[in-house]
Formats: structure tokens, C-alpha cells, sequence
């Protein structure tokens, strides 16, 4: 009996082989440069001020760039902007790798921010308008897994890489992934274009593209150098009144880079804003716990990694309980109880202390990591199961644009709370005040998620119709110019409302801050989801 293998023409196979890798590298990239901070810093001859702006000027160029990714996916082609982004970021690593300076390197990294800005929302965009309304859980489901999997994994093999061969490798390791998800993207990937993306909203573009910036630099800077600083007060003051301009600019653009509209769109709103919350928590447990560890416990970097790897497990077991359960349960429960649950094993965290953490530790990461992947997989599955397909280029912008900034602002206040009580070992207090506060994120979380009704995300929650022929259009997705069944006609809101939209930032390695405080480079751009 002959062995059938998967059709690597199947839309649905080619878009989500090249999503899960492009995510994972991405993701991979940021957690694993963390880790390489202290070694970079001592390459070079710089402090530690200086060499953060090797994960600064990343951060800035994502804030840059996304904003603009949907606008790009709907004028040249989601393959196409896919296949630019792809290229830009595999020769950004290998340019990193070889970099003979740290300025060199701080433009290398600017570069592939540029990518990475670039393929998350496209990527996310071509998973979901592949996957019909009623199989979006599946699709989900293949999303969460680089989202969960690769910042636990980063800060064990980033030791590993840069103990046992070199710096460079960090970023060399990205390039045969890169040309390999190129290929067989250029191979396999359908070729999709959305309705005419109309003219291109410069004045947008600008406001954004100084705003977020300055934004997220207050973020990233704040906790080190301190709220009350003129710089981090000025980035704070100019970034709030650009962004403020840009919403005002946005809401009145008949055709705008971020469609705030969507936003009044409740279901869109609700999912959005606890993702927000829930990636706040549990990002900044992905920042804290390395600390906790590292600086306040002795442990080593590798130990470290370890006993928060569990976390990765943990996540891929809720993911795959969460997504057989979604059409028999609904979003609205499975997201308030993930995130309830979630807050369980984060405030245990809490009591740990030498005595128990090296046992305690792994199974509350696992516990953290399987209820948080409870609720998230609903949640962005109902995020846009009001969306036509036409706009979900523009939702997933958004979509990804707010929980980046969700995930900054976690790192940030953990941060804070950290810095402001200067925990000293054997004083440990800081660091459980800074659990306490990571659990509040995820009960926020489960509030803003109990205001979502599972009658508005009926239409995923339906029985998935019959595979699609291999080489066929994608499944879900419409011939430009015509709606998708059970969705607006393009440039109309969604049945029922109006319409909007790393790695992942926030990851953090125990290696980037230094004893008691989180250091300006302890943050960074990756994704997930």
C-alpha cells in the first residue's frame, strides 16, 4: 500500500508551513538575542546602555514598519509582500552575523525589524483568509504554537549557540530556515490579491511611524532610566500627542493605514483588548521568571531556561484541549476561564522561595503556559469572525499592532515594580510583588472577556465543510471585487458593525538585565501571537 504524503499544493498546507516557520524564526531571533546581550557587550568593548540598542533599534523599525503591512499585503499580493519581507529578514541575519561592529550590527537589526514588522500581520493575514470561517479554530491552533514554543525555547538554545559556538550563530542559524520557507513559498504559496488597497495614507504612515516609536522606546528605556527622566518624559509626551493625531487623522480617512473602525465592531473590540491584557501577563511572566532565578535565586542561565520551558508544553496541551472544545463551549468561556486559571498558578509564584522553587517553578510554568493557550486560541479565532475577508488585512494589522503594545507595556510595569523595590537577595519581595501584579493583567483579561457573546462568533464555531482540492483557490477567500458568504461586500462594515486592526516584544533572557533591575534591553519585538 502505497504511503499518501500531504499535497504541498493544498493552499491550506503551503500557507501554514510557511507561516509556523516564518513565526517561529521571528520569534525565535528576539529571545535568543537576549540572551547574547552580555556576551555582545563584552565583544564590542560598550556598556550595556549601548549595547541595548541592539534590541532598540529592532523594537523601532517593527513599530515602524507594521502599521503599513496591511496596506502592502492588499497592494502587491500577500505572496508577494510575503516572499520581500522573507528575503529582507534571511539577509538581514546573515548581515548580522557577519557584522564587524556593533553600529553595523544595530543596522543589520534595524533591518530585519523591518521584516519582521512585515511578515507577522501578512502571514497572519493569508492563515485566516485560506482557512473558511468555520475552520479558523484549526488555523489558531497552528498559530499558537510558534507563539508559545519559541520564546521558552529561545533562552535554552541561545545559551546553548553562544556557549558552545558563537554569537554570530544566533543569527546565522536564521538563514537555511529563511531560504528553505522561501522556496518552497515561491513553489507552493497561492497567489491571492485583495480588493484594490486604494491610495496610500501618508500622513498616517508619518504619525505612526513616530509615534510608536517613541512609545515604545519610553517602554523599553523607562524602567532603567527612570519615568520621571526629560528623555523618557519627552518620548512619552510626543509619541501620546503624534498617536493622538494619528487617530484623529485615521477615524476621518476614508481610507486609512489602520482601519479604527473596526473597532466598533464589540466582538473585535473585546477579543482585542484581553488579548492585550492576557499577552501583558504573560509576557511579562516570560520577562520576570528569568530574573526571579537568575538574580534572585543564583541560577544559572541554562537552569533558568529549563524550569521555564514547561511553559511551552503547557501551552500546546490548552491549545489543543481549547480547540476540540470551541464548538461545543464557545469563545466566551473557554477565554474567561483561561485567564482565570492562568492567574492561579502566576500568584503561587508568589509564595516560592528557595526552598520549593526548583520543583515548584516548572509545574506553574506549565500550569501558566496550558491556561493562557486555554484562552488565547478562542480568543483570536473570534477576533475576526466578523471581519470579511477583504479586511482582514487590515485587522490583523491592528490585531498585532495592539498586542505588541499589550506585551510592552507588561514587560514595562513588571519592570517598574521591580526597579522601584530593588529586590536584594536573599530579599525576594519585589519579585512577588511583580507576580501579584502579572496576575491582576490576566483577571483584567477575563473581564474584558466575559463581554463577548458566542452568537457573534456563530459562524466559527460551525461544522467545517470538506477539504479543498489540491490547487484550488483558498478556501474561505473570495475573487477580488465579490464578498465572501456570510460577510460584508468589501469596503462595508461587517454584518452588525462598523470596521479596525515581537518577537512578540517582551521576551526577555535573565542574561539582559542586570542584578534587581531590568535593563533598557531586556525587551524585545518577536510574536504572537
Amino acid at each position: 500500500m502505497r504511503t499518501r504524503w500531504p499535497d504541498p499544493r493544498n493552499p491550506r498546507l503551503s500557507v501554514s508551513v510557511v507561516f509556523v516557520a516564518v513565526m517561529f524564526m521571528t520569534i525565535m531571533d528576539s529571545t535568543v538575542v537576549n540572551v547574547a546581550l552580555p556576551t555582545l557587550r563584552r565583544e564590542f568593548g560598550v556598556s550595556t546602555a549601548s549595547v541595548s540598542a541592539v534590541v532598540t533599534s529592532y523594537l523601532v523599525a517593527v513599530a515602524v514598519v507594521m502599521p503599513a503591512s496591511g496596506w502592502l499585503g492588499d497592494r502587491a499580493g500577500g505572496k508577494r509582500v510575503l516572499a520581500w519581507a522573507l528575503a529582507l529578514f534571511t539577509a538581514a541575519s546573515a548581515a548580522c552575523g557577519a557584522a564587524t561592529s556593533l553600529p553595523e550590527l544595530v543596522a543589520c537589526r534595524a533591518v530585519q525589524g523591518a521584516g519582521t514588522g512585515v511578515l507577522i500581520p501578512v502571514g497572519m493575514a493569508m492563515l485566516y483568509r485560506t482557512f473558511p470561517q468555520a475552520e479558523r479554530i484549526r488555523a489558531t491552533r497552528l498559530l499558537m504554537v510558534p507563539t508559545l514554543l519559541a520564546p521558552a525555547t529561545g533562552p535554552v538554545l541561545g545559551g546553548a549557540i553562544v556557549d558552545g559556538l558563537s554569537w554570530r550563530w544566533i543569527f546565522y542559524v536564521n538563514v537555511p530556515v529563511g531560504v528553505a520557507a522561501l522556496a518552497f513559498g515561491a513553489a507552493f504559496l497561492p497567489q491571492h490579491r485583495e480588493h484594490a488597497a486604494g491610495r496610500f495614507d501618508l500622513p498616517g504612515f508619518v504619525l505612526a511611524g513616530l509615534g510608536f516609536p517613541l512609545v515604545m522606546y519610553a517602554f523599553n528605556a523607562g524602567p532603567d532610566d527612570g519615568w520621571a527622566a526629560p528623555g523618557i518624559l519627552a518620548a512619552i509626551v510626543a509619541g501620546l500627542v503624534l498617536l493622538a493625531a494619528f487617530t484623529l487623522v485615521e477615524v476621518r480617512t476614508p481610507e486609512p493605514m489602520l482601519d479604527l473602525r473596526i473597532l466598533a465592531n464589540p466582538l473585535f473590540r473585546a477579543a482585542n483588548l484581553q488579548t492585550v491584557a492576557g499577552s501583558a501577563g504573560f509576557i511579562g511572566i516570560l520577562f520576570l521568571v528569568p530574573l526571579f532565578l537568575q538574580n534572585g535565586l543564583g541560577y544559572s542561565a541554562l537552569h533558568s531556561g529549563l524550569s521555564t520551558f514547561p511553559e511551552a508544553l503547557g501551552g500546546m496541551a490548552g491549545i489543543q484541549t481549547s480547540s476540540r472544545l470551541y464548538r461545543r463551549v464557545g469563545p466566551r468561556r473557554l477565554m474567561v476561564g483561561g485567564l482565570l486559571a492562568a492567574a492561579v498558578p502566576i500568584s503561587l509564584m508568589a509564595a516560592l522561595g528557595p526552598a520549593d522553587v526548583g520543583w515548584a517553578m516548572p509545574v506553574l510554568m506549565f500550569g501558566t503556559g496550558m491556561f493562557f493557550g486555554f484562552s488565547m486560541a478562542p480568543a483570536q479565532t473570534a477576533a475576526l469572525a466578523a471581519i470579511s475577508v477583504a479586511q482582514t488585512g487590515r485587522a490583523t494589522t491592528l490585531f498585532n499592532v495592539q498586542r505588541q503594545v499589550g506585551q510592552a507595556i507588561g514587560v514595562a510595569v513588571l519592570a517598574t515594580v521591580l526597579a522601584a523595590a530593588r529586590p536584594v537577595p536573599p530579599d525576594l519581595g519585589g519579585y512577588h510583588l511583580a507576580f501579584g501584579v502579572a496576575a491582576v493583567a490576566m483577571l483584567g483579561g477575563a473581564v474584558i472577556a466575559s463581554r463577548v457573546r458566542d452568537a457573534d462568533a456563530a459562524v466559527t464555531m460551525a461544522a467545517p465543510a470538506g477539504p479543498a482540492p489540491a490547487g484550488s483557490a483558498p478556501a474561505g477567500s473570495a475573487p477580488a471585487g465579490s464578498a465572501p458568504a456570510g460577510s460584508a461586500p468589501a469596503g462595508s462594515a461587517p454584518a452588525g458593525s462598523a470596521s479596525v486592526g515581537s518577537a512578540s516584544v517582551g521576551s526577555a533572557s535573565a542574561g539582559s538585565a542586570s542584578a534587581g533591575s531590568a535593563s533598557a534591553g531586556s525587551a524585545s519585538a518577536a510574536t504572537g501571537l
